[in-house]
């Protein structure tokens, strides 16, 4: 019989001391810096470090009041972990130094000198006030203690299906950094709650944030024409679990990421779900020119891919790449993004360049990536949202071939370039258009992915807005200082006959007749719908297609456009409305009661499918149920790209049915116009479309008006 087990109640007793403090074996399965009873825990891991010292800094010095090394007893495999007694979380920061070999064709750098930012780290110090830098010292990173937050409560999130999102991308400095948005905060997390009711107004129901991991926009810092150009975007990650502290409105120091959480959660509560847009293929530290404060000195050959002699492969074009699919590394990004699920309630991730994901640790395409099969049957992120950027830099293009175990979507590059080829009036791209605007069936019918899999969008960060499409032939990036040679050359965009700005009144009437068709199609395309912020209002930024350096009015939205283009924001308004009351357009939604087919194409005469090179109009029809299957929903969306009018056949219906115009992009949107009255008739069933116009229809009864 054994006796009465013997309980430690003092189980955070000291059974060390170095350099004067007190210290004991920490919480080796919790990575990072962790509030423990009578101090903190510090954990981290390297394969190829001999020893490793933790260093103390008083906040925003330079150089550590204390180093304490981690005794070689309190090591497990290649786990350091220590609890350090009687620290105060708000009186210190803190870093690392690694010993061991170096020997840069193997890969191994490392250098007992540096201090080294923990991976981990839940925030980092110096970077509180945007474009301003505490520390002298450039690339010292440290980080601070904080508070984990993962008890949210009672906490319900929209769980939307993909394909019924309506996704409005931002950046978060932009969105309300200049004075016309109105906010208090501006630039900032609570500037964007600020906006809350003018997101309801709209009706977008998700947001995707630009990065907001911690970076550090003043890499690479420089001085073009008199402006200061910086790394305004953020595409180059500083450390992985920060939130980027300068993004707060008020300085957060031991409860990071507070007003982050309050915006969740007001959005969540609002139906409104939010997407981080997430960048795991390369990190600030770049290749062997650039600076070493993270995973360079922890573990170089581990976390980068490396070519033969040691140097940095580059399919991302920012001078390195994250190993992804190495064990190690799979592991960290697990558990970041179970980190922001947890601790931010966050829905969803987009993945820039994740075809970097899918890699081998030779740079080789693998066809069952263990990465991105893990985070598809990860328990945590089983409802979150997975959004692939299908490409990388390096030529790898996955657009229709994502590997996805049914559970990946992709922003859908295929929409972009065909879409915007066919509404500008290219030849030859009727049937690419068709099969876009049906939820590209072509490219994830097989693997009965539906509309689910394809994130269509026709402008996103990266390129023209939606109002610069159609005011630019070409790319205008003087600004940033390259001689114009950055950026995309192939933007399938059309001035419209004047390159920027104009006086000439037909001129802007069809650029607003294009812009208008864009978005009414998006709105109309099966599938997530995905448009820039400040599209809704023709936000311009002047023709650069690249602003990734650019933290002034070429970035940021211009509210006053709001007012001046309040014609394109309240059609926006109604087209959103018009998806969202009808589920047919996003997706299937069961047999039509008239034995219509779901989807059926109607090129200028009913029925008709063909599509030849010189197709520039083309009908379909979607047929199936209201919500809750109350009643048959039968739309249909003509689309004239030609430059003449075009006369089209609407399918014939059944009797005591009609159709009915609640859309037609030649005539001007107010709240009063009857698009049904003003259409142009030539036959019972026959309509006449003005040149580069789309319109919708829907199937009323007899006698019965309808609105959206």
């Amino acid at each position: 019989m054994f006796g009465r087990p013997y309980i430690n109640k003092d189980i955070y007793a000291a059974t060390d001391v170095i350099n004067g403090f007190k210290v004991r074996p920490g919480k080796y399965l919790r990575n990072g810096a962790m509030i423990v009873d009578g101090g903190v825990s510090f954990t981290i891991h390297s394969n190829g470090a001999t020893s490793c010292n933790l260093c103390l800094f008083h906040r925003y010095e330079d150089e550590p009041y204390a180093i304490i090394p981690f005794p070689e007893k309190f090591r497990v495999g290649n786990t350091y972990s220590m609890v350090v007694l009687g620290l105060d979380p708000s009186e210190f920061e803190y870093a690392y130094q690694f010993d061991g070999e170096y020997n840069p064709k193997k890969g191994l750098i490392f250098d007992k000198n540096k201090y080294i930012l923990d991976p981990y780290a839940r925030a980092v110090s110096d970077q509180g006030t945007w474009g301003e830098k505490k520390s002298s010292k450039k690339h010292l990173y440290k980080a601070r203690v904080v508070k984990d937050c993962d008890d949210w409560g009672n906490f319900d999130r929209p769980n939307l299906e993909p394909k019924d999102m309506i996704i409005y991308e931002m950046h978060v400095r932009g969105f309300t950094m200049d004075k016309s948005s109105g906010v208090a905060n501006r630039g900032t997390f609570d500037g964007i709650r600020e906006k809350i009711p003018y997101l309801l107004e709209l009706g977008v129901n998700a947001v995707e944030l630009m990065p907001i991991f911690e970076f550090d926009e003043l890499e690479d810092t420089r001085v073009v024409d008199g402006e200061r150009l910086i790394n305004y975007w953020g595409y180059s990650p500083v450390c992985f679990f920060a939130p980027n502290t300068s993004y707060a409105s008020k300085h957060e120091y031991n409860e990071e990421g507070t007003e982050l959480r309050e915006l969740v959660r007001e959005l969540n509560s609002c139906g409104i779900e939010v997407i981080l847009d997430v960048v795991f293929n390369h990190t600030a530290e770049g290749n062997e020119l650039g600076p070493c404060f993270s995973f360079k000195g922890i573990d170089n050959n581990i976390y980068y891919m490396l070519t033969p002699d040691g140097k940095y492969y580059n399919f991302s074009g920012c001078g390195n790449v994250m190993n992804c699919n190495h064990p190690i590394v799979q592991q960290f990004i697990l558990e970041c993004l179970r980190y922001w699920v947890l601790n931010y309630r966050v829905d969803g991730f987009r993945f820039d360049l994740a075809s970097i994901m899918g890699r081998n640790e030779d740079g080789s395409p693998m066809s069952k990536p263990p990465l991105l099969q893990s985070l598809a049957f990860d328990p945590i992120l089983g409802r979150v949202k997975l959004i692939a950027e299908a490409w990388d830099a390096g030529g790898l293009y996955q657009v229709g071939n994502f590997p996805s175990w049914n559970r990946w979507s992709e922003w859908n590059g295929r929409y972009r370039d065909d879409m915007r080829c066919f509404l500008k009036g290219d030849y030859n791209m009727a049937q690419a258009a068709i099969n876009r605007i049906t939820g590209s069936l072509d490219l994830y019918g097989k693997e009965n992915r539906g509309e689910n899999a394809t994130v269509n969008f026709l402008n996103c960060h990266d390129g023209f807005t939606l109002y610069d499409m159609y005011a630019y032939n070409t790319k205008h990036n003087e600004k940033n200082g390259w001689n114009n040679t950055d950026g995309a050359n192939d933007n399938n965009s059309w001035n419209c006959g004047a390159e920027g700005e104009t006086d000439d009144e037909e001129i802007l009437k069809l650029r607003n007749r294009m812009r208008k068709n864009a978005f009414a199609v998006l709105m109309c395309s099966r599938g997530s719908a995905m448009f820039l912020a400040g599209d809704e209002f023709c936000n311009t930024q002047f023709g650069n297609n690249n602003a990734y350096c650019q933290d002034n009015i070429i970035s940021w939205l211009d509210w006053n456009r709001k007012e001046q283009h309040k014609e394109m924001f309240e059609f926006c308004k109604y087209m959103i409305a018009l998806r969202k009351k009808h589920p047919i357009l996003r997706g299937r939604s069961g047999p039509s009661g008239c034995g219509f087919p779901e989807v059926s194409i109607h090129n200028g005469t009913a029925w008709n499918s063909v599509c030849t090179p010189d197709t520039h109009m083309i009908g379909i029809m979607f047929a199936g149920r209201t919500e809750g299957n109350i009643e048959d929903d039968i739309i249909y969306i003509g689309i004239n790209t030609f430059w003449e009018n075009q006369n089209i056949q609407l399918p014939k219906l059944p009797l005591g049915r009609e159709w009915h115009i609640v859309m037609n992009t030649e005539f001007e949107h107010t709240a009063d116009t009857d698009y049904h009255k003003l259409t142009k008739w030539t036959g019972k069933d026959t309509l006449l479309m003005c040149p580069r116009s789309v319109v919708i229809a829907l199937v009323t009864k007899y006698n019965e008006k309808r609105g959206i």
